[in-house]
This record gives C-alpha cells, structure tokens and sequence, in this order.
C-alpha cells in the first residue's frame, strides 16, 4: 500500500500522514528527507520529533530514498517519508548533475517493487503558487509536479491537505 499526502506549508499533511501511521497497529519507520543547514531548520527538524512517538525509528536520509526503503521493507511495517520535496531540494544542491534523475529512478522502481512495508509519502505542492523566477527553483517547481505526477500513478490513495482537512483525490 502507498499512500501519497500532498499539501501547502503548514497544512496538516505531516500530521495526518504520523496518525494514519498509528492508526495502522504497524511498526512505524521515519524517514526524515531534511538536512539541517540553519538554527531554523534547527527548530523544524525538533518540531517533528517531538510530535513523533517515541518508540518509532527514525533514519535520517536526505539523499539515498530508494536505499532506505529497501531496507524498511519488512512485514508489519509502516514506512513514512517526510518530505519528498526537501529530498528534491537536496538532490538538486549536488554538485554530481546526474544524480537526482539517478535518485529519482530508483526511487521510483523501489516504490514499485515493494513487497511487505506499507508506505506513507508527504509532499508539499508546489504548482499553485506563481513561476519562480530563477533557473534552480524553475527548476525544482517542474522536478517535484513531475515526481508528484509519477507517485500519484503508482499510490493507491491520494490525499490533499488544505488547512487540516483532507480530500481523497485517489482511493
């Protein structure tokens, strides 16, 4: 089972994304995609853990996705990934070109080729605001429409978040 949560800033996508989590009776594995760079990002980062229970296992992983979910694809296991857009982010800082359509790829196959864990996939949508105008963040607003189209065919459940309240897109 993947499901896929896509949502604006501070819409409430994580936090439905960690209940669906314990609701299922499963054990739980964090993925955690940001990298701290700043005393802010500090604050995010600690923001989430403490909302996260504590007997869940959280692996930091801002850039080998696909490596990590091999991994975690064990029985009785829910694997959560938040957020796929900073792990663009991430990927498109490498110095190596190539390395996010490799990511990507992989990425990809893994989610079709999982075979025991559930997967819980958190976003933020990034096409309803305006064209950025610089060649990077361009670059990242199509990268992430892109990858959120390809998920969004391999989920089983789709679900935008809009100020705490989720709408099925896809079940």
């Amino acid at each position: 089972m993947i499901e896929f949560i896509i949502g604006g800033a501070r819409s409430g996508k994580s936090k439905l994304a960690e209940q669906t989590a314990r609701d299922s009776n499963k054990t739980v594995v964090y993925i955690a995609t940001a990298q701290r760079w700043d005393s802010e990002m500090d604050d995010r980062i600690q923001r989430h853990r403490d909302t996260r229970p504590s007997e869940w296992e959280t692996i930091e992983e801002p850039l080998a996705l696909a490596q990590a979910l091999k991994q975690q694809d064990t029985p009785n296991t829910v694997v959560l990934v938040d957020c796929l857009t900073l792990w663009v982010s991430n990927l498109l800082g490498q110095e190596e070109a190539s390395r996010f359509e490799a990511e990507k790829k992989a990425f990809l196959t893994q989610l079709q080729n999982t075979q025991h864990s559930d997967i819980i996939l958190v976003t933020n949508e990034t096409g309803l605001g305006v064209v950025p105008m610089g060649q990077l963040t361009r670059r990242f607003v199509d990268e992430s429409g892109w990858l959120h189209q390809d998920i969004a065919q391999l989920a089983h459940r789709v679900t935008f978040v809009v100020a705490g309240l989720p709408h099925v897109l896809k079940q």
